[in-house]
This record gives structure tokens, sequence and C-alpha cells, in this order.
């Protein structure tokens, strides 16, 4: 039977750590690594089945992907019933995952005392910054994570810094405050090892398809349970109307839950092009020098040149902003070199890209261009096959036959060639507690 065996939670001051060993069909999908996160706040008086809610939020999607059972010594009961919730909308969403069981010595229902706080995942970018704007009244306490886009890795330590100084310079200029997670969930299972096994049936990556909406909220309970978070927001990236096989979407977070804590999958109901409507009326209002920072390069700022700063700049000028007012260099001579990149399939496009443009198209079509060069680029963009410019859209050979290849690979070969397995944790004594 295929298995996952949580040890050993515990917590230390303000870090948290776990290991995890598995039956052998599932050792490729883990590294050596223990599961670890760190906090900026003392998590030693969270209860342990409240512990537990973050490596149990990493390793069940990993599970139901195989049919597994997960075995834990104490799980809170709260977030061991939102996981069943979490595993049917999945399941409905991917035909891939099989489901599974998980298994506790002890389910416990805690009652703690009513902090009234709230927090939101926070990044600075379009979608989390609709979602500060519409929640700005309760002082939401911004949450920003390390261990996904940002990994543990030294050589991304200034992109974390730089995050941290933005993320900080905000909350200090709002009166808010921060929270700052970094873990090494991505380093601990094996992403790649994931990614090869399952791209074929998902359009982005494992965690973005899968596991990024339970996963990022799950790491955040011990913070939150020690706070007195009550609601724990997190900005939609899709909206109404888009069916996308993703891992953030209504039917997964607003099931997450645990004890004192209820998540919030905030501002479905508004395309990305509405929540820059948003933004920008709040600009307007209040804010006129707001930046905002959404690029896949860079932290410290948009580089102004990937298909993201492009894509924002865009949706900032339909809506009556300037770009370069708010974090994007663009002027008129970049609608061209859009066009350029989009034909020549320079950028890696998916169906979520492909539905953000759609957006933008259709408020072309309302907006008066302001320049030759504009009406040009949504003229073209009128008419242009978007379905075309994805599917023309890969990632290079080599990575999809690298993919194909690790995922057919046994155990024994992937572990030869790949130094990092050949420790792999072994022995493991299936414990059927609670059966």
């Amino acid at each position: 039977m295929s298995s996952i065996v949580i040890d050993h939670v515990q917590a230390d001051g303000t870090t948290l750590e776990a290991d995890v060993r598995t039956s052998g069909d599932l050792e490729r999908f883990f590294t050596t690594e223990s599961f670890r996160t760190e906090y900026d706040i003392p998590i030693a008086d969270v209860p342990e089945g409240v512990l537990a809610i973050p490596v149990l939020a990493q390793v069940c999607p990993v599970a139901w992907a195989n049919g597994a059972d997960v075995y834990v010594d104490e799980v809170d009961a709260t977030f061991a019933a939102a996981l069943q919730d979490v595993e049917a909308s999945l399941r409905e969403m991917h035909d891939f995952l099989e489901g599974g069981t998980l298994y506790a010595k002890e389910t416990i229902d805690t009652d703690p005392e009513a902090g009234g706080e709230s927090g939101l995942l926070f990044t600075g970018g379009v979608d989390s910054t609709c979602s500060y704007v519409r929640h700005r009244e309760e002082k939401p306490t911004l949450v920003s994570i390390r261990g996904w886009t940002i990994t543990p890795d030294a050589a991304d330590d200034e992109k974390w810094d730089a995050l941290r100084e933005r993320v900080t310079g905000f909350t200090d200029e709002h009166g808010l405050e921060t929270a700052f997670v970094e873990s090494n969930m991505l380093s601990f299972l094996d992403h790649p090892m994931l990614l090869a096994h399952y791209k074929r049936y998902v359009d982005g990556a494992w965690y973005s398809s899968v596991g990024h909406g339970l996963g990022l909220l799950g790491l955040c309970a011990p913070m939150a349970y020690a706070r007195g978070m009550e609601n724990l927001y997190v900005a939609a990236t899709h909206w109404e109307g888009i069916d996308l096989e993703w891992g953030s979407r209504p039917d997964i977070d607003d099931h997450v839950r645990w004890a004192g804590t209820k998540c919030h999958h905030d501002g479905y109901e508004l395309t990305r092009q509405e929540r820059v409507d948003a933004i920008a009326d709040y600009i307007r209002e209040e804010e006129p020098n707001l930046q905002l920072q959404t690029c896949n390069d860079r932290m410290d700022g948009n580089c102004g040149e990937c298909e993201k700063c492009y894509r924002t700049a865009v949706g900032l000028r339909l809506s009556g902003l300037e770009p370069t007012d708010h974090g994007y260099p663009f002027d008129d001579e970049d609608y061209r070199e859009i066009r350029t990149a989009l034909e020549e399939g320079r950028w890696v496009l998916g169906q979520d890209e492909k539905y953000m443009w759609e957006d933008i198209r259709e408020r072309a079509c309302e907006t008066d261009p302001t320049s030759p060069a504009e009406a040009a680029f949504f003229a073209w963009l009128d008419e242009v096959d978007l379905d075309e410019l994805v599917s023309e859209s890969k990632p290079p050979l080599s990575h999809r036959l690298l993919r194909a290849g690790a995922r057919n690979a046994p155990a024994s070969v992937y572990n030869a060639v790949y130094p990092a397995w050949a420790t792999a944790k072994s022995g493991l004594r299936r414990v059927r507690h609670g059966r």
C-alpha cells in the first residue's frame, strides 16, 4: 500500500520541522530534506495538531495523485475535514488524482481565543494589491512567503531581501503589520520529478496547477493561530468564466480552514482588468504614487521587458494610468515589441495568459487609443488568433525530453543519475493508526 508517514512534528522557537517517510514507490517525489518552515513569531505554544498542517498541506496532494494514505500523530479536526473537501475539489478538477485517506492517532478540537485579526498573502502585484484595496479597512497583516517563486537557496537571498524591504515599506506607509514565512516545501518535495510525471496532465507546473492554494495557505496555519487571525485572504488569479485546472480557486481555497481561521479566495468576481480598474480608482482617490511589482524576472522593481510587465503596463494604460508612474518603463514603441515577441513565440504562454490577453482585448475594443502606435496594436490584438500564439509557444524540446526521461525511469535508475537521491529515506514500517 502506498503511504506517507509524518514523523516528529516539532516547534522550536519560531522554527517548525517534520520528517517524512514514504513507501518505496513514492520515494522519487521527495528529497532527503526534512520539512522546515521559519516564522517571525514564536509558535511553541501552538497545538501539535495545528503544527502538522503545513507539512500535510504539501504532502496530501502528492498522496492523492498516487492513491496513497497519509499517517500523522495528531491533526486539527477542522483541518482534517477541510482536507476532505479540498481533495474532492481537486479530484473533480484533475482526473489523474486517485485520492487517499488521512489517519491520525489523535484528532484535536481546539477553541482559540478570537483575535479579530485578518491576513492577506501579499506580493505587491495586481491581484494582491487589489485585495488589499478591497479589505484595507480591516488593516490586514500582509503575509509574504519564501519557498515557491523565491526559493530558499542562497542564490535567491537578494530577491527575498528585496521583497521584504518592499513589503515592509508598504506596511510602514499604510500602518500595517508584516508576517514573513520561509519554507523549503518545494526542495523538500522533488518538484522537478513531480513536474516530470504530471506535466502531461496540467497546463502549468505541479505546484501552480495542483498544490499551491492548499500549500501556501496551510503554511500559514501556525502563524495565523499564534496571531489570532480569523480570516486569511489569498487573491484570485483567474475569474468567473475561466475553468482552468489551477491549484488556487474558490472551490479549493474557500474550503481551507483550521481552528480559529477561515481562508478566502478573494476577488474571483473581477477580471484582471477590473482589478487594475479598482487599483486605478484607489490611486486617483488616495495614493497617486502607488507602485506595483509583477515582474517575472526581478523583485527589486519591474524589468519592463517580460510578458507580465508588458501585460500589466498595457492594463494600466487601459485603466487611464501612465505605467511609468507606477513602476513600469513603457512608451508607445513598446507596442511593436509586444507584438513581435508574441508572434515570434519568445514567451512561454499558457491558457491563463491567453485569457488575460483576451481580457485586455475586450477592454481595448471599448477604449479610444491615444496614439497611432496604440491604435495599431489594438487593431492587431483584435484580429490575432490567441490560441495559435499559445500553441506556438512551448518550452524547449530538451526540457520536454528531460521530463519524459525522468517520468519513465525506474527509481533505481533515477537514483543513480541524480545523486541527491542516493541517500533517500528507507525502512518505512507501515502504520495503521485508527483503522
